[in-house]
């Protein structure tokens, strides 16, 4: 597995104030203790799986120039039951330019589904330049996941983009060429995870393996001990006043001053949202062996960004987890990632998952804005929101959780902060940049994440946000 390298994290008096509860001791990266599972591994998810199918030229018939401008894909096939598509390739520099358009047939019948498309642009979603996540030759170019349901027959075609001719005289214009080694992904999420206590029918796993998976699973529980029981699915909501006892708590009594709040030198309680209820990686499924061990942490979370997952609108509230546990194994298994690239899910109900693993409380480093990982957090609503509203259950999601997130470290939601550009499109690498404490991804990137309606939406979640935390 790739190191990850650790950043020291020196803590301040003034800024104690804003640290939340049990963050990790000095160095930014923890090694995930060893601690026995509550339940065996018998009570994990069933694994899921990956089909992986090199896609090929479709025809000289259908060429659009040259040969690496080709149009490539599958005819109509059979395969084992997926639910989720995704095509990647070789380079994580190299670009995608034109178009993948998938068709699916529902498992057990002859329905076919009409063309989809799959969103293209998808390498603004992953870790810093230069980062040993990015820069340890496991990582590949990916679209965007597209959530398809329960299928086991598959179409799919990508067209390079086409460039106007350079005149009327042209006979054929020519085509961008597609990046090398492209890849169809096929995901089966696996089962969900059953109810507490072991399965009555469980399969049988080696020592080994047991132990190791009983192992990962408590790592990626522990972190978050001081909020539920080691092996819990859901983190419970507090009150304010709940939240804010259990943080005056964490701090020695010490109560921050609130900024701009009464007159000088006068205390109140932190400026922090009650506690949301959140699903953990346990509720909703996550097969703990699939990311590297060690979990990587930054200093502090100055800001949040919102995205959409670009995987489509197509699923039920009662397939999050499914959802959930597909975009894990593609950003994993099919990406090259080190784990769920996001800190934090939210569906279109408003629930509120852990995402990538290190504890919800503490600032984890993940992988969600190129260039702007470094002291965020990233927050993806799981739909596609260019040209659909998001439900108001989402967005007010994403301001409760904002509101207890942020109010941990003592930032305003309706606030600036700069942060530092890891390297990207829109910002040098080293240049400090003046953002929103609740940011689109696109203020960061130029990108079409998280899609229009929905980052019309942000001015609301930040208000509301604001409001959670009693400014």
């Amino acid at each position: 597995m790739r190191g990850f390298l650790a950043s020291s994290i020196g803590v301040t008096c003034a800024a104690a104030l804003a640290l939340p509860l049990s963050l990790p001791s000095s160095g930014a990266r923890a090694a995930a203790p060893d601690a026995p599972s509550a339940a065996g591994p018998a009570a994990e998810a069933v694994p899921g799986s990956t089909q992986s199918i090199p896609l090929a030229s479709l025809g000289s018939d259908r060429a659009l120039g040259s040969a690496g401008a080709r149009e490539q894909g599958l005819d109509r096939r059979d395969v084992h039951p997926f639910s989720l598509v995704g095509v990647v390739w070789h380079d994580p520099e190299a670009e995608l330019h034109g178009t993948v358009q998938v068709r699916t047939r529902a498992t057990g019948t002859t329905t076919w589904s009409g063309w989809r498309r799959v969103e293209t642009h998808n390498h603004e979603h992953a870790a810093d330049p230069g980062t040993p996540e990015r820069g340890g030759g496991a990582v590949r170019g990916s679209t965007a996941p597209l959530w398809v349901g329960d299928s086991d027959g598959v179409e799919i075609r990508v067209r390079p983009e086409q460039a106007a001719p350079t005149n009327r005289a042209a006979a054929t214009p020519s085509g961008a060429s597609l990046p090398k080694g492209l890849r169809l992904e096929l995901v089966d999420p696996g089962d969900e995870p059953p109810p507490k206590g072991p399965q009555a029918e469980a399969p049988r796993a080696s020592a080994t393996s047991a132990q190791s998976a009983a192992s990962a699973s408590a790592a990626s529980s522990a972190v978050n001990a001081d909020l539920a029981p080691i092996g819990a699915s859901v983190i419970p909501a507090l009150t304010k006043r709940q939240t804010e006892a259990d943080l005056t708590a964490a701090r020695g009594g010490i109560e921050a001053v609130a900024k701009g709040g009464g007159k000088s030198g006068s205390k109140a309680g932190p400026y922090v949202g009650p506690r949301p209820r959140i699903i953990t990686r346990k509720g909703w499924g996550a097969d703990e062996k699939l990311r590297e061990k060690d979990f990587a942490y930054t200093k502090t979370v100055k800001a949040a960004f919102v995205h959409h997952s670009a995987s489509g609108n197509y699923y039920r509230c009662s397939q999050s987890g499914a959802v959930l546990r597909s975009i894990y194994r593609f950003h994993v298994k099919s990406s090259g990632w080190r784990d769920f690239g996001y800190n934090f899910a939210v569906d279109r109900c408003g629930n509120i998952y852990e995402g990538r693993a290190g504890g919800v409380a503490k600032p984890v480093l993940g992988a969600h804005t190129l260039g702007f990982n470094t002291n965020s957090m990233g927050i993806a609503v799981l739909g596609t929101y260019s040209y659909s509203n998001p439900p108001k259950a989402a967005v007010d999601a994403v301001a409760r959780l904002t509101a207890w997130k942020l109010g941990l470290y003592g930032a305003n939601p309706r606030g600036t902060t700069y942060l530092k550009s890891g390297g990207g499109n829109l910002y040098k690498k080293g240049k400090n940049v003046r953002l929103r404490v609740i940011s689109g991804h696109r203020d960061g990137f130029a990108t079409e994440c998280p899609g229009s309606r929905l980052y019309n939406k942000l001015g609301k979640a930040r208000t509301t946000s604001a409001r959670f935390q009693g400014r």
